[in-house]
């Protein structure tokens, strides 16, 4: 036993280097279980709710350990299991939007037993759960004074007479101590607890101080409504000629209400005729001088019709002399961010002396996590899977093709992507032609917006496409919930059954130039 007139405790979150410590205490709290941690559980796990993750030191060494997730109760029910909470060590159950709190591990060293430090452990989740806007906290309590009892009554028996203070259980009088309360038992929820003969008990803790998330106004809201612009290239006279082109998509899109609109790559290349007689790379060079004020004007224009607005991509010539094709996502609060082409074609090098980015992004907005990925970009399936693991539900495509060929490369590889990563993917091309332009001859476009493929979507998991050749727009209501239950119970669960016990994704490079896993 420690002098409780020795310590120095402060409470914190988990890092990943009190690993050996947790597994330390892990190992001596669980004498007969077989509770071991893998290090790269726990780096998941602090990736993914760093918040989620406390640690009581005493003098700055580790003492006390809770492990914890957010889930949508809905998608596990009544009767679950351990290792079904935990996605089998991959935590991908971990729902941001959830409504609970849950519980998935509490240890103290045992050196430390008759300190109270698991009642603190709990006032923090208690906390946490409040900080958040959470129902409440779920545990799948163990019952280890069960085995002594198991030959006598059953286990309903057992936890009715723990709740009632006829018996004594180490962990489960503890946890009614504490606030929880007994919702059922869950049969068969660790079947290597052999002291509980493997069930568990539902416990929850409920936040009083709860409110309901759903706003009058402000809302986040379940369905989107899309809209997708099939652009005509043409000749304009001048930027203004070309901005009111765009605002007429814009105004006739949000007069139907849409969350978003979605354009293009390189939306502005009409305006390249004005540089006849540049070759191509002076010249789309010289078409970045447009960037500036098209990307203001975008923001304006989203701000004015309510809409949020993804500007297609255009040339942007950055402080280190180097040439992008860039997305700008422009809010319709005001703000905006922005996401580089990563990969660069032969010709878009050649022609063009375009620079590939370095930076994957997810944005953030009023109807959920977005993420951009330019044309060629979307023939590489680990950006989108990236995207996916940060939480990415609706995947934008602005794209340029010549051919049919090229198109159905688009096409095809977009409906992949919506099909393995289980979100909505849309992609928005360009018609038509600019005569006398070197290399913008010819145009070829579908856009469309496709769906992932299961009972709740299109039986051809197509949303919306347009007719070929023409200019038009698409316009579609995305259920981004039924990402979700499909995610949960889909007829197959492409995120959730991936072997990341054999192989991993790594986004390698940061912006500080170190590694970050994803």
């Amino acid at each position: 036993m420690v002098d409780q007139f020795e310590h120095k405790l402060t409470t914190r979150n988990l890092r990943l280097e009190d690993f050996e410590v947790l597994r330390d205490i892990s190992h001596r709290a669980y004498k007969r279980v077989d509770a071991s941690w893998e290090k790269d559980e726990i780096a998941t796990l602090i990736r993914r709710f760093p918040e989620g993750q406390i640690c009581i030191e005493d003098n700055g060494k580790a003492v006390a350990i809770a492990l914890s997730l957010i889930i949508d109760f809905s998608l596990f029910g009544e009767q679950h299991s351990y290792d079904r909470i935990i996605g089998g060590g991959t935590f991908r159950t971990h729902d941001p939007e959830g409504d609970y709190l849950y519980g998935i591990e509490v240890f103290v060293d045992p050196d430390y037993q008759g300190m109270r430090l698991g009642r603190r452990l709990y006032d923090v989740r208690k906390e946490l759960a409040e900080n958040l806007n959470l129902k409440g906290i779920l545990l799948g309590g163990r019952i280890p004074g069960y085995y002594k009892h198991s030959h006598e009554m059953s286990p309903q028996q057992y936890i009715l007479k723990v709740k009632n203070r006829e018996l004594t259980d180490p962990v489960l009088t503890f946890q009614l101590s504490n606030d929880f309360h007994v919702r059922n038992l869950l049969d068969n929820y660790w079947p290597e607890d052999d002291r509980s003969r493997g069930h568990a008990v539902l416990l929850e803790w409920v936040n009083i101080y709860y409110q309901k998330k759903t706003k009058l106004i402000g809302g986040a809201k379940s369905i989107t409504r899309l809209g997708v612009v099939q652009w005509k290239m043409r000749r304009f006279i001048s930027f203004e000629d070309f901005l009111q082109q765009v605002e007429f998509f814009v105004d006739t899109v949000s007069d139907y209400k849409a969350d978003i609109i979605l354009f293009p790559e390189l939306l502005n290349a009409p305006l390249i005729h004005t540089y006849h007689g540049n070759n191509p790379a002076d010249a789309m060079r010289q078409l970045a001088g447009f960037t500036e004020q098209l990307q203001q004007s975008m923001v304006d224009l989203a701000l004015a019709y309510n809409i949020n607005i993804v500007a297609g991509s255009v040339p942007t010539l950055h402080e280190n002399g180097k040439l992008y094709n860039v997305c700008f996502l422009c809010r319709r609060d005001g703000t905006w961010d922005s996401q580089a082409k990563i990969h660069i074609t032969p010709e878009e090098d050649t022609y063009w002396n375009f620079s590939g980015g370095s930076e994957l992004k997810v944005f953030d907005t009023d109807v959920g996590k977005v993420g951009v990925l330019i044309c060629y970009d979307i023939e590489f399936p680990e950006l989108a899977r990236l995207q996916t693991i940060k939480g990415m539900k609706l995947l934008l495509v602005p794209f340029w093709t010549d051919t049919k060929t090229g198109y159905l490369r688009v096409r095809r590889c977009a409906q992949a992507r919506a099909i393995e990563n289980e979100c909505f993917v849309a992609i928005s091309g360009s018609v038509g032609n600019i005569p006398k332009v070197e290399t913008m001859g010819i145009q070829y476009s579908q856009s469309a917006i496709f769906t992932p493929s299961d009972f709740s979507f299109p039986h051809d998991a197509i949303a919306a496409e347009a007719t070929p050749g023409i200019e038009t727009t698409l316009i579609a209501d995305l259920d981004l919930d039924l990402l979700k239950e499909l995610r949960a119970k889909g007829s197959v669960r492409n995120a959730e059954s991936r072997r990341t016990d054999l192989y991993d994704l790594r986004w390698i490079s940061s912006p500080e130039g170190g590694k970050e896993p994803i």
